[in-house]
């Protein structure tokens, strides 16, 4: 609300849906079929000391402690810091551990999530073990409650035919033998669908037409940092 602050949105609109809504609906599927989910945010519920431990016990934090503590104001830097501690794949006791395939009988089937809340509070009282197991969209809705439970507007950002590109060719490579049948090469993947975060936020170090939307993902497919 503060319109000197990085994260001020002039919109009220804008406020109540990105800042104070604790509920909303995540898009997955495919092109052809799109379901609606819906999901519990709940941002304002008694989370905001979790949240904190989060941005504590990051490998930022451990790494530097002045120096992450500092920094806290910045928002592209907390939610970077954020990204990273959404998932445990940096080894740095992340809140959800990821899972694609074979069974999920021994633990939670990331289809049957439905809220953050139960997650972040689950976390908090496992110790910080990474809670078992998430999805890009449970990725993407945990993100969301915590970036707003610290003041950073957050919306989700669902994408159909998606791709990642690993080796960073700006292509996705296939390769086939002269029989025409599919190798197993390439670490080159794509799927149905997709969803990240975006953050809105200025950005003084690009420069005045880089302010706003701000894209950021907390799905593990490659470590946060190297």
């Amino acid at each position: 609300w503060f319109s000197g602050d990085d994260v001020y949105m002039s919109s009220e609109n804008e406020r109540q849906e990105y800042v104070l809504n604790e509920n909303g609906i995540i898009f997955v599927g495919n092109a052809r079929y799109i379901e609606a989910r819906g999901w519990y945010y709940g941002q304002f519920q008694d989370l905001l000391n979790i949240c904190l431990t989060m941005l504590d016990l990051s490998l930022y934090y451990r790494q530097d402690p002045a120096m992450d503590v500092s920094r806290r104001g910045d928002p592209k830097y907390v939610g970077r810091v954020i990204s990273s501690m959404i998932n445990g794949n940096d080894n740095d006791n992340g809140v959800l551990l990821g899972k694609w395939q074979g069974s999920f009988h021994s633990h939670e089937n990331p289809s049957r999530w439905d809220g953050s809340v139960v997650i972040l509070k689950k976390w908090c009282q496992d110790n910080y073990r990474p809670v078992q197991y998430g999805q890009c969209w449970v990725f993407a809705g945990v993100m969301c409650t915590v970036l707003r439970c610290l003041g950073i507007p957050t919306r989700l950002v669902s994408n159909f035919n998606s791709a990642h590109d690993v080796d960073r060719n700006l292509s996705i490579d296939k390769y086939y033998d002269s029989y025409g049948r599919s190798l197993n090469i390439s670490k080159d993947s794509t799927w149905d669908y997709h969803v990240w975060n975006e953050s809105w936020f200025i950005r003084p170090d690009l420069g005045r037409p880089y302010n706003g939307w701000q894209v950021l993902d907390a799905t593990p497919q490659e470590q946060s940092r190297g």
